[in-house]
């Protein structure tokens, strides 16, 4: 069974409000409750906006761009969930946020009903507590009156009574006791009269204070289940988001369990294959078991490449140029091991006409830096792919790849 407030918060004392400041206190602590969780869940809304802004910044930031195959699918629902849960969070917040809305226009609400009913209560204890105070004045006054009435009574007996007594004091003396009497009767009306009006305000304060009470526990019943309510709505709201999160992470592994390392292998070799067989060694080749016709035609690529490129340092120090049209003497046969070198002539030799299509800065002295749509002359091809070429009376090496036929 309930107990209730109108039956258990009297107060012995007449003037004392006891029991109503105690609900009073009640109320305003249960207010204060309504803030803290007002508080609670304002705070959490911002954990959750700002939790939620996270991970939608993470998901947009992170890449996973070169990743190939199921494991790059895998990634990219990963982020996109990542997204949605960050979503799903900034909505919780709203959801918050409006739960604190409810729960301050219900203390707002509860607010101004209790100060009805405080303002009502407050009125009655003050007329109370001022006719309490009349009424003991006037008991009071009759008191006294009742006093000096008795007092003069008996002087006027005693003077009566008295031998040298005249009738002259004793007519004096019963006059001055009957208008005693007289005070003290006026005396006793005024505080009967205070009596009567004091009970009458009494019963009206017994009335509001049982109202009061009344209205103060049906308050506080809202005001209990209404914070219970929030608590549970938002340990739902709680509850249903770690649902959701799972929802979305259960989507990833889905992913997950379709990615194939085998295929991602795969993907990756027809992608990105070079070849499928290794380069071919290099062989050792002897230089005296080389043919003589290759010695000079300058067939062999290494040797043919390094005689290029110090042919025109030669030449400069020599002051002389090969041309096409130049007959280059043959080496004769000597009894010595190693054969004569006279013109290094493992190169081909043109005169053709070229044009620039690269530009190229020179990096050694015996190279020539040509710009885009320069014509140039070639003097020799190398089999190194550096050709000599002839510019604006100006000869050096360029690569011929940077050449085109004009």
């Amino acid at each position: 069974m309930a107990l209730l407030f109108k039956d258990a918060f009297w107060a012995v004392d007449f003037i004392s409000n006891a029991g109503y400041e105690t609900i009073s206190q009640r109320l305003n602590d249960g207010r204060r409750t309504c803030k803290d969780m007002e508080e609670l869940l304002k705070m959490r809304a911002s954990a959750d906006e700002k939790y939620g802004k996270e991970l939608v910044t993470i998901a947009r930031k992170v890449g996973g761009l070169y990743e190939t195959s199921t494991i790059r699918t895998s990634f990219d629902e990963m982020k996109a969930q990542i997204e949605k849960v960050g979503h799903l969070h900034i909505q919780l917040s709203a959801s918050l946020k409006e739960e604190v809305k409810r729960m301050e226009d219900f203390r707002e609400r509860q607010k101004e009903q209790r100060k009805k009913f405080e303002v009502i209560m407050e009125k009655v204890q003050r007329t109370k507590v001022s006719l309490f105070k009349k009424t003991i004045d006037s008991k009071k006054s009759y008191e006294q009156r009742c006093r000096e009435a008795d007092e003069a009574e008996q002087n006027g007996e005693k003077m009566a009574n008295a031998p040298t007594a005249t009738p002259k004091r004793a007519v004096k003396m019963n006059n001055k006791s009957k208008q005693c009497r007289e005070a003290a009767e006026e005396a006793e009306k005024q505080y009967r009269l205070n009596i009567q009006q004091l009970d009458k305000t009494r019963q009206e304060w017994e009335l509001t204070h049982i109202n009061t009470c009344e209205i103060f526990q049906l308050q506080e019943e809202d005001r209990l289940s209404v914070l219970r309510n929030a608590l549970w709505v938002h340990c739902n709201h709680l509850s249903m988001q770690s649902v959701k999160d799972d929802e979305c992470y259960e989507a990833v592994r889905k992913t997950l369990e379709n990615c194939n390392i085998i295929t991602d292998i795969n993907s990756f070799v027809e992608l990105k294959s070079t070849g499928s067989a290794p380069p071919a060694p290099i062989e050792y080749q002897n230089y005296y078991e080389t043919d003589a016709g290759e010695n000079r035609n300058g067939s062999c690529g290494f040797v043919g490449g390094v005689m290029k490129r110090f042919s025109n340092l030669l030449q400069s120090s020599s002051g002389s140029k090969y041309s096409i049209n130049e007959q280059v003497a043959q080496p004769e046969p000597s009894d010595g091991v190693y054969a004569a070198i006279p013109g290094f002539e493992g190169s081909r030799l043109s005169s053709d006409g070229y044009m620039v299509v690269y530009e190229y800065v020179a990096k050694g002295e015996d190279e020539l830096s040509v710009s885009v749509g320069d014509v140039v002359v070639v003097l020799e091809e190398g089999e190194d792919g550096w050709w000599t070429v002839k510019r604006n009376g100006l000869t050096g090496l360029v690569p011929g790849s940077y050449l085109a036929k004009a």
